[in-house]
């Protein structure tokens, strides 16, 4: 090593891991000491700011001599947290309250730390993803060690085991829940089909069923995650009944889906007012399978002009177009398209800030992106209804980030009973 070489930036734990024996340790692992390091120096700085804003906002306290009673009483001992940056090493302040009547005192919690935390946020919306991938129960330590970067303690089988166990409590309180102080403008449904972690062949031809809805604030909420066979008319049938019995008794104005058969026969059973519309991401998809390749790219576009369109008469115009042109060559890509006119152009009789929303059932296409698993089955079978409390989970963490329906103010208008045409609403004369 050169003289004169300096580490200046470096922790010293980090030196020492780079002059031993004279080698250089992979800059990776250094760069993962550094981290880990500067994210437990925040950490640390994050808790002791927390602790003196709380010494001050009770620094009136004071006893008769003009002692401070709220004042500070080193640390508790040290432990462990797992986060996305490693295993850190934290030490909590300790605060200490003198007031002589115990009904007096007041007790210092973190908001930042609370007590027993063991594990980030990020950490517990890990573990039922890694479970979904095919990891184990007791290969979790290693998968997270190997993410985290560091050893993880506290992962044991015994703890994953216990997590699971609460999820599913969760998942049975949340599948029970009223519905009756509940409505929504519009539902989005879906079939996730999954071959992945099932306990014997015959269940693989099963998916799980996906019921999204808009309430009147615009906000897009779960309503239901079940399993069903192969998105029949059936499975759909007992999970709308279901949500129905449970208190959804106001129709939705719209619900939106693909062309699977099975949920359109339930929604009219159940819940025979709402409007179709038909999902443009599965048409267009349907559609291009049954062209060349060499024409799927101008075909596309031709398809994209279609639900595009400002207007229902530009939309139908365009409509026309895509069948005139390819009708004679493709008559079943153009059939595939014609018998779905009337449900694939509902959206133009809403707000027009809704079509973007109502145009796809992309809200329960992205967020169930990551854990579409339709390759063969992973090594060592699971419990079906474990895999559908995991997914719960990963939906539950999904719809925290879900966006709000642009021009949300419509919607009451829409409960209201207002005409929208072309996406304008209406005033009457």
């Amino acid at each position: 090593m050169n003289e004169g070489t300096t580490f200046s930036g470096l922790e010293p734990v980090v030196q020492s891991k780079v002059l031993q024996f004279g080698a250089v340790e992979d800059p990776r692992s250094i760069l993962d000491r550094i981290v880990r390091e500067g994210a437990r120096k925040m950490l640390q700085a994050a808790l002791e700011e927390e602790v003196n804003s709380f010494l001050e906002m009770h620094s009136s306290k004071i006893d008769d001599e003009g002692r401070r009673q709220v004042i500070r009483n080193g640390y508790m001992p040290s432990r462990e947290v797992i986060t996305g940056a490693g295993q850190l090493e934290i030490q909590q302040p300790r605060v200490r309250d003198k007031s002589p009547s115990s009904g007096d005192r007041v007790k210092f919690s973190s908001s930042i730390l609370p007590p027993y935390l063991r594990r980030s946020k990020s950490i517990d919306e890990l573990l039922p993803w890694l479970y979904l991938k095919g990891v184990s129960t007791g290969d979790f330590s290693d998968a997270l060690q190997s993410i985290t970067g560091g050893p993880v303690e506290g992962m044991s089988a015994n703890t994953i085991v216990r997590l699971k166990e609460s999820w599913t409590k969760d998942f049975e309180q949340w599948n029970q829940r009223d519905l009756s102080s509940k409505r929504y403008v519009y539902f989005w449904a879906d079939g996730i089909h999954v071959n992945v972690r099932l306990e014997d062949e015959a269940n693989q031809r099963q998916c799980i069923l996906v019921l999204m809805g808009a309430t009147r604030d615009g906000d897009k909420e779960l309503i239901a995650v079940v399993d069903g066979y192969r998105e029949s008319e059936s499975s759909w049938t007992e999970l709308l009944a279901d949500v129905k019995n449970r208190g959804l008794t106001i129709e939705p104005q719209l619900a939106v889906g693909d062309g699977a058969l099975g949920f359109w026969a339930a929604l009219r059973k159940v819940y025979p007012t709402t409007r179709e519309q038909r999902c443009w991401f599965h048409k267009s998809g349907n559609i291009l399978n049954k062209m060349p390749k060499s024409v799927q790219p101008r075909a596309k576009e031709a398809i994209q002009e279609i639900w595009m369109a400002e207007t229902r008469e530009a939309a139908n115009k365009a409509f026309d177009g895509f069948l005139e042109k390819y009708g004679a060559k493709y008559p079943q890509a153009a059939e595939c398209l014609k018998k779905d006119r009337d449900v694939l152009l509902s959206f133009y009789d809403f707000p027009a800030e809704h079509w973007r929303h109502l145009r796809t059932t992309n809200p329960i296409e992205s967020t169930f992106a990551t854990i579409r698993l339709r390759h063969r089955r992973t090594k060592g079978s699971g419990s079906r209804k474990t895999s559908l409390v995991m997914m719960f989970k990963l939906a539950e963490v999904a719809s925290k980030r879900w966006r709000r329906l642009n021009g949300h103010e419509h919607i009451i208008a829409l409960f209201e009973g207002k005409k929208f045409v072309n996406g304008i609403m209406q005033v009457a004369a």
